[in-house]
């Protein structure tokens, strides 16, 4: 019998320290959702896919700008989020009460105690920034390229199989994008 953590069949498990990438490159994509499909690929054609990592190289952290941010906003959503909370500790004191069984006034009162500290923390915060973010924005890590590594022991068969889906779609790999336009 195999498990999780005993001899053969046993999923390779993530280092615990942060640790370079192991592996020969296999495939090169300019997206991330090509170096997936590349894999799911692999996956299909009953690779060993535990031999197999996807590393972004040339990473930028990107932070898109979604609007002006105004009081009426700020307040806004912190009453928001602060419902939320205030809701989900309302149902919980409600629905723990022995003594009457359920009842709305605990949901009620979390409801408005999360609306009103929830606007009053949002206003705090907002203020402190004195004017210097006036702005809301997602940021968001993304790569210049995504390389597939393997294990050497796979390696030369994951090439073949990855140059099979490249051929068989015109979906080329970027490397051999960058050849093509020498």
């Amino acid at each position: 019998m195999s498990g999780q953590f005993s001899g053969r069949g046993r999923a390779q498990l993530p280092p615990r320290l942060p640790t370079p990438p192991t592996g020969w490159p296999i495939g090169s994509y300019d997206t991330y959702q090509g170096a997936q499909r590349a894999v799911d690929y692999l996956a299909e054609d009953d690779f060993p896919v535990g031999d197999v990592t996807i590393v972004g190289v040339d990473l930028m952290l990107v932070e898109r700008v979604m609007g002006r941010l105004s009081w009426g906003k700020v307040v806004a959503t912190g009453a928001l989020s602060g419902a939320w909370f205030g809701l989900l500790v309302g149902l919980l004191l409600g629905a723990f009460d022995s003594q009457r069984g359920f009842s709305a006034a605990p949901v009620l009162v979390g409801l408005g105690a999360g609306v009103l500290f929830g606007a009053v923390f949002a206003a705090i915060s907002y203020a402190m920034t004195k004017g210097k973010r006036d702005f809301s924005s997602a940021s968001q890590l993304v790569a210049g390229r995504y390389d597939v590594l393997c294990l050497p022991r796979s390696a030369e068969r994951g090439r073949d199989l990855l140059a099979k889906l490249a051929l068989g779609t015109g979906d080329r790999p970027a490397q051999a994008n960058e050849e093509r336009n020498d």
